[in-house]
């Protein structure tokens, strides 16, 4: 049972330990919808919030409480009304506001006061501390419908908010605002939570919400066979963003997107819509390679991009060193020529960093990821990850099922990100007739 359990546990930590490496001392703004906390997630949301920040991470925590306000408005018999995506408050709908917000910063600053017993937090002390970090101003009139006390963020506490995170406290946010004259206005958990972040130049923005992310085919129907695509490059959600109708429910997919792209376009480079329905949906979209939901990132993406005829060159000056200790198959200019159209690359200041090819084998209906290098003077800074995540999307948008490698020395950096080993016999039947017996490459293959 040891044996098993050490066979599980020590792979698993070696993967998780570099992100917790790498976000310590960074800067996370988690928006948490009111049907989460509805739903009976607020203590394992607490839960998880506290282990992440225990590893380093300083965080925001903007709650929203659209079913908390909308109950207190059906308890007084008066209907909430909704438009473009944001409550109309009316003197009615404003008392419920306060009155739900109330209510539920007592229940937060509670579950992280509780020293969460029986959890791997026990007797940790989370310090929450919330305020009139926000500014406000009157949404006014959109196309003829009077907004009245809903508002929009005017300006964020910046210097205010760093203070109390450099304390190490966990800064509460509510969707609440206010002018400069003390008047109070509703604002929206998602533009209060993307407003945050984008003045802080956090390091992500979080939704957690009611969607699963955002589907490889957004316009049809989910399921098996349309899943949720884990990373959505800044350029490619734009896209689709201009694509999809305005929104005007959080069931709209672009009702979340929206925000997503504005963060990234603010200088937030990931943001996350991940699922409050799956226990430990933040850890698993952090901590783990593939994550959970959609992540929208802002990649650089000239640097980030597919090859060219000119990049021939640095491809071959990068791969020439991983050729010669035979880590990788010598390959030809005359080759890499023919088939640069299947290079992804990562460049900077005209230097090619990173590289890797997918050879489609649409029969089969899976890819061969050839050719993966990462220069010696950027390993450790996740340049690698952000290669396969590509190639990844590319075999995904080409309709194929899986990726394959094949490898003499780098199994286990492919394993910790998902991949599985087969025999060589799972080959598609063109590959097979390639394969090098004598060379006993180890064939692994992930499922996309």
């Amino acid at each position: 049972m040891i044996s098993v359990f050490n066979f599980t546990f020590v792979p698993w930590f070696r993967s998780v330990a570099p992100y917790i490496h790498k976000f310590r001392n960074q800067t996370f703004v988690v928006g948490v919808v009111g049907e989460a906390i509805a739903a009976g997630k607020l203590q394992s949301l607490a839960q998880d919030l506290a282990m992440i920040q225990s590893m380093g991470v300083k965080i925001v925590l903007v709650h929203g409480f659209r079913p908390q306000v909308n109950e207190q408005l059906r308890a007084k018999g008066h209907a909430a009304r909704f438009s473009h995506g944001m409550r109309i408050t009316d003197e009615v709908a404003l008392d419920c506001a306060q009155e739900a917000a109330g209510q539920l910063r007592y229940e937060i600053e509670a579950a992280f006061s509780q020293g969460l017993p029986n959890t791997p937090m026990a007797g940790a002390t989370v310090r929450v501390i919330s305020g009139n970090f926000i500014t406000a101003r009157p949404v006014g009139i959109l196309d003829g419908i009077d907004f009245q006390h809903s508002g929009l963020v005017r300006k964020v506490d910046t210097a205010g908010i760093t203070r109390v995170l450099d304390m190490g406290a966990l800064l509460l946010l509510s969707p609440f605002g206010f002018s400069i004259t003390g008047e109070a206005f509703n604002l929206t958990m998602e533009e209060v939570a993307t407003s945050v972040a984008m003045a802080l130049q956090a390091d992500k923005l979080v939704f957690v919400t009611e969607s699963p992310g955002i589907r490889v085919h957004p316009f049809e129907p989910e399921g098996e066979d349309n899943p949720v695509d884990t990373e959505l490059p800044l350029a490619q959600a734009e896209k689709l963003l201009a694509e999809l109708p305005r929104p005007n429910a959080p069931s709209d997919t672009a009702f979340y997107l929206q925000h997503c792209v504005k963060a990234c376009k603010g200088g937030v480079e990931r943001s996350h819509i991940i699922p409050y329905a799956v226990d430990g949906s933040i850890l698993l979209e952090v901590y783990v390679h593939d994550g959970i939901g959609t992540m929208v990132v802002d990649e650089k993406l000239e640097s980030l991009r597919e090859a060219t005829a000119d990049d021939v060159g640095g491809i071959l000056q990068l791969i020439e060193p991983f050729e010669r200790d035979g880590t990788l198959v010598k390959r030809g200019r005359t080759e890499i020529e023919r088939d640069v159209g299947n290079y992804t690359v990562i460049e900077h200041d005209g230097v090619i960093f990173a590289c890797a090819a997918l050879y489609p084998y649409p029969e089969a209906r899976t890819a061969e990821m050839a050719a993966v290098t990462v220069s010696p003077d950027a390993q450790g800074q996740g340049d690698g990850e952000r290669v396969l995540k590509r190639i990844e999307q590319r075999a995904r948008a080409a309709g194929l099922e899986s990726i394959f490698v094949l490898t003499t020395r780098t199994m286990h950096w492919f394993l910790k990100r998902g991949f599985v080993q087969m025999d060589p016999d799972w080959l598609p039947e063109a590959r097979k007739r390639k394969y090098n017996w004598d060379r006993k490459s180890q064939v692994l293959v992930k499922r996309l």
